[in-house]
This record gives C-alpha cells, sequence and structure tokens, in this order.
C-alpha cells in the first residue's frame, strides 16, 4: 500500500492505491484548509467545494513522488497554469504564477498511486520576481 508523508505536520499514512489525498489528509487529521497564507482558514475549512476541484483552498504541494499521482486534472491546469501566452500581455497578470506552478496540486484531484511526500499549504508569492513579469 502506498504511503503518503505529510512534511509538515510530520505524519504518516498508508492508503489504498487510488485514494484521493484530501481522504487520504482528513484521515490522518491534516487540515489542508488553511486559507491564502495563514488568511482566512476558518473560513475556507466551511466554505469549500468539498472535494469537487471547484475553491482551490485545497491545495498542496508534491515535493516527492510526483510521479507517483495521477495526471493533472483540466481544473487543475485552470487553477495553476496560465491559459494566456508567455510573456503575459498588458495590462492584465495572470494569477497563475504563484510558485510551484509545476508540482502544486488539488487534494480533491490527486490519486494517490505510489509513496509521495506532501507540503500542505504551501505559500503563495503574489509579490514574487514572477508575477509581474
Amino acid at each position: 500500500m502506498p504511503t503518503v508523508k505529510f512534511t509538515k505536520e510530520k505524519k504518516e499514512l498508508e492508503v489504498p492505491a487510488g485514494t484521493d489525498l484530501r481522504s487520504a489528509a482528513q484521515k490522518a487529521g491534516v487540515n489542508l484548509y488553511d486559507g491564502f497564507n495563514g488568511f482566512g482558514a476558518t473560513l475556507n475549512s466551511i466554505f469549500n467545494c468539498h472535494g469537487l476541484g471547484l475553491c482551490g483552498t485545497c491545495r498542496v504541494n508534491i515535493t516527492q513522488g510526483r510521479e507517483n499521482t495521477n495526471d493533472m486534472t483540466f481544473r487543475e491546469k485552470v487553477k495553476f497554469r496560465t491559459p494566456l501566452p508567455t510573456p503575459i500581455p498588458d495590462p492584465l497578470p495572470c494569477l497563475a504564477y504563484i510558485g510551484n506552478e509545476e508540482t502544486m496540486r488539488l487534494a480533491c484531484m490527486t490519486r494517490v498511486e505510489g509513496d509521495i511526500e506532501v507540503e500542505t499549504g504551501p505559500p503563495i508569492d503574489l509579490f514574487g520576481t514572477n508575477f509581474f513579469s
């Protein structure tokens, strides 16, 4: 059975193959809904899409074992990738440039097929080097 390791919480859990990461986190007692850099955590724990992949509040960073998960879903691509060509034309920068776009996933859309390490609530860098480039 695959092992899911939550690095921030220092918790490890064995789950059946094909389990979604959101269910695994709930089983381990890990809070996925910490808001944006900690802001709005209480509201996000109540007002979320409950695993439908619509809200984006269960974002996680797969630090190891990304190949042991399913491919990124269409909903994730819309949330974490820019639909505009690079470089982004003015005047509207896209919020897809928040850091860790290649490894960030939605826990509710991620299926565990092998051992992975997960960072919950990765920080969003709205004022990083890529945001306004």
